[in-house]
């Protein structure tokens, strides 16, 4: 489904990405660990179409992310860091209104299901988001991917802002979608989360993957230790 090959982007003469090749097949969830300026959100950004490699393939469900973007958009529901909403609608009122920029049509009930099952309060639902903290306007923002019932998640540091409770909703969400089949690739610090939620983890430095292994071969101790050992060296 994500597929890269060889990829390759620079800013200014500085590499962000260098030759990288991955790729995320149905029904499985790939976490990219690295440090900041390690490649991640080049990565995401190249896969999004917002950055066109130098060189290399980038490519969702054999579309060409740079040539075909707004085909490939279609298939993606996107959870960045920061999310940007309308301060002056309420939650539902932001997740209606950005479900009908994607075509989707909800009623109401429809709507609060999909911010609770993301872990907004319904107390929360129909108030302005400008009282909001950034753990609930990250909610609303997973609400909005989720509601889109995408193909492929990409996902930039998704837990920013959540507390560990709803950090956990926000992992068995993940699982949920992958065994519904979705394609699922997650940039993260968190070692613990990244560790428990996917199959498969990528250690990024100076935008070259240095090591890619399956979760059940390491704990989240001794992920920590392998990551750190790679950022010294």
């Amino acid at each position: 489904m994500i597929h890269i090959e060889q990829a390759a982007k620079s800013f200014k003469g500085i590499p962000a990405v260098q030759n990288l090749t991955l790729q995320v097949h149905p029904g499985e969830i790939l976490g990219l660990l690295g440090a900041n300026g390690a490649g991640k959100s080049t990565t995401i950004n190249m896969l999004l179409g917002f950055l066109s490699p130098d060189s290399g393939k980038v490519t969702i469900n054999q579309l060409d992310c740079t040539q075909q973007k707004g085909e490939v958009r279609k298939l993606i529901g996107y959870i960045p860091e920061n999310v940007n909403l309308y301060p002056y609608l309420s939650g539902i009122e932001n997740l209606d209104y950005f479900c009908r920029l994607a075509g989707l049509r909800y009623n109401k009930a429809e709507l609060q299901d999909f911010l609770s099952t993301c872990g907004l309060q319904s107390e929360a639902h129909l108030q302005k988001v400008s009282a909001y903290s950034k753990g609930m306007r990250q909610k609303v923002g997973i609400a909005i991917a989720y509601a889109k019932k995408a193909q492929v998640y990409l996902l930039d540091e998704p837990a920013s802002g959540l507390d560990p409770l709803a950090s956990n909703e926000l992992s068995l969400l993940l699982r949920k979608l992958a065994s519904e089949g979705a394609a699922i690739l997650m940039a993260s610090h968190d070692f613990f989360r990244v560790r428990e939620v996917c199959d498969r983890i990528g250690i990024l430095k100076k935008g070259a993957l240095l090591k890619e292994l399956r979760s059940e071969e390491v704990s989240a101790d001794e992920l920590e230790k392998l990551y750190l050992e790679f950022m010294k060296n």
